[in-house]
């Protein structure tokens, strides 16, 4: 997906059914310049802080589902909300962004747009809320049922001892024994041991 600025008329197409009207009510109070990009494989969402005459400018990954762009989205307006109210230097993560992003987010959740498995997780998290939802490992198995099923796409948790995987970037692994959090996994070409986080995305060998 090439990355655009994007309509706000067609934000419905990646936002939950209920939700469309209060997110454009953020982007149109604060001037948002909302970009839809290619999936990026570090990051899900994006805030710049607006300077000289430049709008405040988010961007969000078109690749993920309706109930994933609503969160990554929220997730970088609470940078904003931060930013306006407490000034540029803030920890980026701490606890003015939490506690911004708490209250927005539980805004959302008050108007039950979220499925009751997402609507639940993201209620334990209220306290302490991730730097990323990409930290959160029960976050991302309960938004992981909501995306289009691929076959041979799966968690490392999800595989057998011994079983051979492929990364995104084409490298292949075999996966080996539980360490603490995570899994201790043989590179075969290099045989260097690499630990994965049980919920990385990876692809089953035939």
């Amino acid at each position: 997906m090439p990355e655009k600025e994007t309509p706000l008329s067609q934000l419905s197409l990646f936002l939950p059914e209920g939700s469309v009207p209060d997110v454009l009510n953020y982007l149109h109070q604060y001037k948002v310049h909302l970009t839809i990009t290619r999936e990026r494989s570090t990051v899900l969402g994006n805030y710049r802080n607006k300077i000289f005459k430049k709008n405040h400018r988010i961007s969000v990954n078109g690749n993920l589902n309706k109930y994933s762009f609503l969160i990554t989205l929220l997730h970088e307006l609470a940078h904003l909300l931060a930013n306006e109210k407490y000034g540029h230097t803030i920890q980026p993560h701490g606890q003015h962004w939490k506690k911004e992003y708490a209250t927005i987010l539980s805004q959302f959740i008050a108007k039950k747009i979220f499925p009751h498995d997402i609507q639940n997780v993201l209620l334990q998290s209220l306290k302490n809320p991730a730097a990323s939802s990409c930290a959160d490992e029960k976050l991302i198995r309960v938004l992981r049922k909501y995306d289009p099923r691929q076959e041979s796409i799966f968690l490392v948790e999800e595989l057998v001892a011994g079983a051979l995987f492929k990364t995104k970037d084409g490298r292949v692994f075999k996966k080996g024994e539980r360490m603490r959090k995570r899994f201790k996994c043989l590179e075969i070409a290099s045989k260097k041991l690499y630990l994965f986080s049980p919920v990385y995305e990876v692809e089953l060998m035939a």
